[in-house]
Parts: C-alpha cells; sequence; structure tokens
C-alpha cells in the first residue's frame, strides 16, 4: 500500500510580506516622487501667499494710511492659513485613518488648487470693499485645511512604504517638496516683481497664482498612479475599534505636546528667515528684487542638506541630528541679524545660508521622527496634529509677531529672541523623547 502525496503545511504569511522595500525600487520611486511632487505644489500654492503678504497684499487687500500696519494686516491673514492647517490635519487625519491615505491626497491637492486659482481671481478692496479681504480670509483658510491635511499622508506613504533602515533617506526625497515649492513660489515673484509696480499691482500679482491650476493637473495625474500604503492595508484588515483617532491622540497628551514642541524650532526660523525677512530687509534698505534673489540662492541649500541630514538620522538617529542644528539656532540667533543688519547682500546672503542650513538639522529628521511616535491606527491624524500645530505655533503667528514688534521697538533684537527661544523649547523636547529610529512601525505604539 502507498502513503499519499505528503501535502506541505500551508506556509504563515510574514507580517511584512508583500510590503515594498528599499529593494522594490520602481514603487517606492513612485510612491517618493508622487508625495515630493504633491508636497511641491502644496507649498508652491502656500508659500506663494506668504511672500505675497509681504509685497502687495497689505496695499491690495487691507489700504491704510501706514503701510505698515497694512502689512501688519496681511500678516494676519497669513496666520489665519496657518490657524487651520490643524484642523486640516484633525479632518483629513480622521478620514485618513479610517478610509486610506490616498484618497485624502487627492482631495486636498484639488482643494488646494482650486482655492489658489481663486485667490488669482479675487478682486481687491479697490473693487468690491471690505468684501475682498474677507474672501481673501476665507480662501486663506481653506489653503490652511487642504495643507493641514497634506503633509501628513504624504509622508506616511513614503515612510510606510519604506523599510526601518531607510526611512529617513526616503522621507527625505518627499520632503524637498518644501524647499522646491518655496523655489517656484520665489522663482515666479521674483519674475513679476520685474514688472513696472502699476503692473505688478494691477495684473502681474495675479499670474503665480494662476498657475497653480496647470500644476494641480500635473500633480493629480501622478498621485492618482501609486497604491495605498501597504501598512495601513494590513491594520485596516486587523481593525476592530471604530473610535475617532483625534480623541485616541488626545486621551495621551504628552507625547503630542513633545511633538508639537520639537517641531517649534525650525518652523520659526524658515519663518524668520523667508517669509518676514523679506519686509524687514526690505525695511531696512534693501531692494525687493534682491532680497528675493537672495532667497533663491538661499534655497540651494535646502535641496542638498534636507537629504543629507534625513540619511543620516538613519545612522545618528533622530533626536542627534535634531538637538545639533537647536543648538546651533541658539548660538547663532543674534550674529545671524547683526549680519543682516550691515547692508550688505554678500554678507546677507551668508548669514541665510547658515540659517537655512540649521533649519535643515532641526527639519530634515521630523518626518521620521513624528511618523514612528504614533501607531498605525492614529498615525495619520497624530502626525499631522503634530506637525500642523508645530507650524502654527512657530510659523503661523511670526511673522505677524516679528512685525509688530519691530514696529514697536525698531530693533532686531526681539526676531533673535524669537529664533532662540524657539530652539531651547525644542531642545528640552527631544530630551524627553525616546530615539525612534528603525522602530518597527506595527508596533502598538503611543498611543
Amino acid at each position: 500500500m502507498t502513503n499519499p502525496p505528503q501535502v506541505p503545511p500551508a506556509r504563515q504569511a510574514s507580517p511584512t510580506e508583500g510590503r515594498p522595500s528599499l529593494h522594490d525600487g520602481s514603487l517606492l520611486r513612485k510612491v517618493a516622487l508622487s508625495s515630493l511632487l504633491g508636497t511641491t505644489i502644496e507649498y508652491y500654492d502656500f508659500l506663494l501667499y506668504s511672500t505675497m503678504a509681504a509685497l502687495v497684499f497689505g496695499q491690495l487687500f487691507f489700504p491704510a494710511s501706514n503701510p505698515a500696519v497694512g502689512t501688519v494686516a496681511a500678516f494676519g491673514t497669513l496666520a489665519a492659513g496657518y490657524a487651520a492647517r490643524p484642523l486640516g490635519g484633525v479632518i483629513f487625519g480622521h478620514f485618513g485613518d479610517k478610509l486610506g491615505r490616498k484618497s485624502m491626497l487627492v482631495i486636498t491637492m484639488t482643494t488646494m488648487g482650486i482655492a489658489s486659482v481663486l485667490i488669482g481671481m479675487l478682486p481687491t478692496y479697490q473693487g468690491i470693499g471690505i468684501l475682498a479681504p474677507i474672501l481673501l480670509i476665507v480662501l486663506r483658510v481653506i489653503q490652511g485645511i487642504a495643507v493641514g491635511g497634506e503633509w501628513g499622508g504624504a509622508a506616511l506613504m513614503v515612510v510606510e512604504h519604506s523599510d526601518a533602515d531607510h526611512r529617513g533617506r526616503w522621507a527625505g526625497i518627499m520632503q524637498l517638496g518644501t524647499p522646491f515649492g518655496f523655489l517656484l513660489s520665489t522663482a515666479a515673484i521674483a519674475a513679476v516683481t520685474l514688472l513696472p509696480e502699476s503692473a505688478l499691482l494691477t495684473w502681474g500679482w495675479r499670474i503665480p497664482f494662476l498657475l497653480s491650476a496647470i500644476l494641480m493637473v500635473i500633480g493629480l495625474y501622478v498621485r492618482l498612479h501609486v497604491v495605498e500604503s501597504p501598512i495601513f492595508v494590513e491594520a485596516s484588515a486587523k481593525r476592530k475599534d471604530r473610535r475617532s483617532p483625534a480623541l485616541e491622540v488626545l486621551r495621551r497628551p504628552k507625547q503630542l505636546v513633545l511633538a508639537v514642541a520639537a517641531g517649534l524650532a525650525p518652523f520659526a526660523l524658515t519663518s524668520l528667515t523667508s517669509t518676514h525677512v523679506v519686509a524687514y530687509a526690505s525695511g531696512i534698505g534693501y531692494a525687493v528684487s534682491d532680497v528675493m534673489g537672495a532667497l533663491l540662492a538661499v534655497v540651494a541649500i535646502s535641496i542638498v542638506f534636507i537629504p543629507l541630514f534625513s540619511t543620516l538620522s538613519d545612522r545618528l538617529g533622530r533626536r542627534r541630528v535634531m538637538i545639533s542644528g537647536a543648538i546651533g539656532t541658539v548660538l547663532f540667533a543674534f550674529p545671524l541679524y547683526a549680519m543682516i543688519n550691515t547692508k550688505s547682500m554678500l554678507v546677507m546672503v551668508g548669514a541665510l545660508m547658515f540659517a537655512q542650513l540649521l533649519q535643515n538639522a532641526m527639519y530634515a529628521p521630523l518626518t521620521p521622527l513624528l511618523s514612528e511616535i504614533f501607531a498605525t491606527r492614529v498615525r495619520y491624524t497624530g502626525v499631522s496634529m503634530a506637525y500642523q500645530t508645530a507650524a502654527l505655533l512657530g510659523a503661523g503667528f511670526t511673522p505677524l509677531i516679528a512685525s509688530g514688534l519691530v514696529a514697536a521697538t525698531g530693533s532686531s533684537v526681539p526676531l533673535s529672541l524669537i529664533a532662540a527661544t524657539t530652539a531651547l523649547a525644542s531642545i528640552g523636547a527631544l530630551a524627553l523623547t525616546p530615539e525612534t529610529n528603525g522602530r518597527d512601525l506595527n508596533q502598538n505604539l503611543v498611543p
């Protein structure tokens, strides 16, 4: 009698089976490109407004006898956009944790593109009176909600597709969207500022906003051709509870508070040296076109050092790289403005470039750090709430506060104090945060 053929036992799938790794080059590159492109477009639109607020919005939408008052009012609408970002993080984070990352990213990009185009079509105060600044604020808030949901989803699409040893490297590619967006917005504004002032104030300022329509179409085409995060798909299949992700995060607020504080310094510093510096430097005698040209040179620092510091955080740890940048910021806060106040273009460019290097050291590891703190079931919400609240507190109110302090004191000392104080806050938070580098994203992390 012959024995029946032996049937091999069913093989148990490993938790990571089917998940792309660093060696799944084609898929990872597609995901990274999608996140990079999407983040570039989102930040082009968002930062475009920031610089226009410093240049023309005070005159066009908030006319006043004192130009400084108009500028402060314009920066107030800038703060409104940042205030809306945590709300966008909660809204899109909630549905991103429930329904998936990809669908939310399509919605955020479409929303941002439409809002930006409408800003470019908006009548000014001279045309429709008080309704003009009201509509501007509404559209700015919509922009803030969109970008509040964009960053977390784009970050997680990259981080959750990558393997533990190279999250920093791949996240660094996605984070290049911020300098690329800044580069595009600054280049567009630099081009239109070459127009005669009358042309700039009537129709020239509108062109960069209207170009958002073209960028949106390109971005949506790429974004629609990527696959959902495999870690989310795996966690979603096992998920049994239906509790609100935001409430889960807030039930244990310590990690959220530390994550927000860790992000304060890079946002405050970039707000001072990119958005507010346009108004400050032009106010002490620099030509606006020269300042815009300097910022184009400065952004090259980020294109080099964001990927470098992100990759370095895979080797040395997130905290070590970020704390080094924060300590440097404390030490350089007063020399920074002393150099700008020399009114030498060469010295100012050198100061801004070094400040940007310090900002990159604090900012580049932030994406993997935040992603490794929160559990998959609440990761989109937790990451978005932490990042966008840090952006609100660190950058949203900084130009408004800085403009008011400079107008009141006639000194740059308050600006140096803002940079140094926020850096000290980030150092304290990072000192209390455990190292997250290499952590398994499937672990039941906080909360």
